[in-house]
């Protein structure tokens, strides 16, 4: 029987949008999913809305809602964000359902028959005002550590240091500000200290989670594991506990109970389990793998095993574990902008931007994640459209050009078929860096394969052979092992960019081609009687304007930019960007238009052909350091023009390959370093760093443009 796999995210709390601190986990474990897939693993994916706890109560009372109300908007969001960030659950549930309510009284049951529940008198913090018990959230106060104010209870954001609510100096409420009275409350525990022997021995399997941090968890061990509070006091949101009066268990007690509750309603839903107890009953071979940020391992690798161990129920194989999101180097923050909801990304760029992003950093360590605007910005332009778009684009648009859409037979031998046999000799190296989710080797590895692709199209000049009678064949035998290339890397990037992926296919006219139909592949890999499709732009270039877009910074707050500080010093506040005005490049200065000359008549500007032209090659110009050559297409019989163009203080040679720009094509020919221009680049600027080329938008090379 083939190994049943389930796969856990961790539950957005079902209080506010989810933003991209929380994308980075969803992201991973979406890749990974997607991955198992494609290797033809029986794999699924369950996630859940976390609903229960005093904050949700209150928030809702702010708004006059009922609880059930307040979630049920969330929960309709959250599906929607993840939906377009292309998270693909295969259920999406709710810990506020009956599935999850019988899972909790089951389990607490079977913790009662087996002795672990005990009850305790605790002296809590209440607020005589709001009549109510605080929890650790809602006090604050100095820290009796470092003594800095307005600290919550159960932890200092100055100093790190975790105390109990009751050592907060002159603590007060955090609803109404007024100091809380002592009282005790009869609580119910868990006796997590009864199972230290049998969490040491799941902490030392091999696998269960990462090494740093099972050494972290000894010193829970050292100091002794503290029985564990279950029980809250009413007035509360979430399930009252049998057998007791005004007592709700402890949202940390049912929100991971929700991964069971989610997989009974598919198993109801869909049929393809009898129910949640086929992969989670205690002797089932199913494998369960939780993905989770670094911040709750406490309660998945120490308190949520031992109960379900108690419980007779099957104990996760494996917890992923990864670090923080920061931006630009620093914490995220409402007030700096930096906290974005992914619904205000998504509103600006394509997801398989940050995907790519996400994917090209993370590896399988617990070390923070940072998204500089301008790294993200520079390596998603530099990578993944520059070289591999940019590979697709020119290869399919010369398929579908001069060439019919008409692929060559395979090769016996020559530089073509080692290209995609050298391509195919990597794919065991991607996979086992997907398999250990260290996806930034992954992503190293597909983009070397892309630029070994680029480089021999280059090394070819296909452009040029394509449209002459007595090259052309040759040229569709290189661009067919090139098509090979991309086939290639549109399954290797599944998993990361699924859509990116899903327009490669189509646009090379073949079917999805997955990780298990690469074993044993050969040369070639297309269907090469088959025509290619149609091509069309995959992604375009990310611009300041748009990245720096997803930051909407509150008013009086610092403005978040690209650049970050030296030495970790605080930023300086960066004014906007003023609109450059336009210029034209080609001559060697780089320089813009100069002093605005007098009016002139419609007719003469009617003398000015523009065009839509695509970059396809760039080289920097010896002993000159503005000039760049460039190697243009303007769609024209003739084959691509040489224009050098004055940006190299803006544009490396690498950051322009691949752009598509806007050309004065009727200027006469010039000489530059002795090499002859047949065109101008339109920019935008003031010259030399502060320069931007104009971008026609997704048209095809030769478009004219008015």
């Amino acid at each position: 029987m083939a190994e049943r796999i389930l796969v856990t995210s961790a539950l957005p709390y079902a209080n506010g949008p989810v933003h991209i601190g929380h994308a980075v986990e969803y992201v991973q474990t979406d890749i990974f999913v997607r991955f198992l897939r494609s290797c033809g693993k029986d794999v699924v994916y369950f996630c859940a809305d976390d609903t229960h706890g005093t904050p949700i109560e209150i928030n809702a009372a702010k708004q006059g809602l009922k609880p059930e109300q307040f979630i049920a908007r969330f929960h309709d969001e959250h599906q929607r964000d993840f939906h377009d960030l292309d998270i693909r659950f295969d259920y999406f549930h709710s810990t506020n359902s009956p599935e999850n309510r019988h899972y909790a009284e089951l389990i607490y049951g079977r913790l009662k028959e087996k002795g672990d529940i005990e009850r305790k008198n605790i002296e809590q913090a209440y607020c005589e005002k709001d009549r109510r018990f605080l929890p650790d959230r809602f006090i604050k106060g100095a820290c009796p550590n470092c003594k800095s104010p307005d600290q919550y209870g159960d932890a200092c954001e100055k100093c790190g240091k975790a105390y109990s609510p009751t050592d907060l100096i002159e603590p007060r409420c955090a609803l109404c500000g007024t100091p809380p009275v002592r009282r005790n409350s009869e609580h119910l525990f868990f006796k997590l200290s009864r199972h230290a022997d049998f969490l040491q021995s799941v902490l030392r399997r091999p696998g269960f989670i990462h090494p740093g941090l099972a050494t972290q968890l000894q010193g829970f061990f050292e100091k002794g594991l503290a029985d564990w509070d279950i029980s809250r006091d009413g007035p509360y949101f979430g399930f009252a506990i049998p057998g007791e009066t005004d007592k709700f268990f402890y949202v940390w007690l049912d929100a991971p109970i929700g991964y069971i509750a989610t997989t009974e309603k598919w198993a109801k839903e869909t049929g393809k389990a009898k129910s949640a107890l086929d992969y989670w009953d205690a002797g089932s071979p199913s494998r369960i793998i939780h993905f989770i940020g670094k911040d709750i391992v406490y309660f998945h690798a120490l308190f949520w095993p031992a109960v379900l161990n108690v419980a007779g129920l099957h104990v996760p194989n494996e917890i992923k574990v990864h670090g923080h999101l920061t931006v630009n180097g620093e914490k995220m923050s409402k007030s700096r902008g930096t906290m974005v909801p992914i619904r205000d990304y998504l509103n600006q760029l394509d997801p398989s931007y940050l995907r790519y992003f996400y994917a090209a950093n993370l590896g399988a360590g617990v070390e923070d994640l940072d998204l500089s605007l301008k790294d993200f910005r520079e390596r998603v332009n530099g990578e993944l459209v520059n070289n591999v778009c940019n590979l697709a684009n020119r290869a399919l648009s010369l398929l579908a050009g001069p060439l019919e859409k008409r692929l060559a037979p395979g090769r016996a031998e020559g530089a073509g078929r080692a290209l995609v046999e050298s391509a195919l000799a990597r794919v065991p190296e991607v996979r086992a860096a997907f398999e250990k989710l260290e996806y930034r080797n992954a992503i190293r590895a597909i983009t070397d394969i892309a630029s070994a692709a680029n480089a021999f199209v280059q090394a070819q000049a296909p452009w040029a052979a394509a449209r002459k009678p007595e090259t052309a064949e040759t040229a569709r035998a290189d661009l067919s092992d090139v098509a090979d290339v991309v086939y290639l890397l549109g399954a290797l990037l599944a998993p990361v960019t699924p859509r990116l992926s899903e327009k490669l296919f189509a646009q090379l006219g073949a079917p999805e081609l997955t990780f298990q139909a690469l074993e044993g592949a050969k040369y070639p890999l297309l269907d090469r009687s088959r025509p290619t499709g149609t091509p069309e732009p995959l992604l375009p270039r990310l611009e300041p304007d748009r990245v720096n877009a997803i930051i909407k910074t509150p008013e009086a707050a610092p403005q978040a930019t690209e650049e970050k500080p030296a030495g970790g010093k605080e930023k300086k506040k960066v004014e906007s960007e003023k609109k450059p005005a336009a210029s034209a490049t080609q001559a060697s200065s780089g320089a813009g238009a100069g002093e605005a000359p007098g009016e002139i008549e419609y007719a003469d500007f009617a003398k000015v052909v523009l065009k839509a032209g695509r970059i396809v090659a760039a080289e920097k110009v010896k002993d000159a350091d503005k000039l760049l050559k460039l190697t243009v297409d303007l769609g024209e019989p003739s084959g691509p023009r040489t224009i050098v163009s004055g940006i190299a203080e803006a544009y490396t040679a690498e950051a322009v390959s691949g752009r598509r720009v806007v050309v004065v094509a009727n200027l006469k020919p010039r000489k530059l370093k002795g090499i002859e221009s047949r065109g101008m680049l339109l920019t935008a600027g003031s010259g030399g760093k502060d320069l931007s080329l104009l971008d026609p938008g997704d048209v095809a090379p030769g478009s004219e443009v008015k």
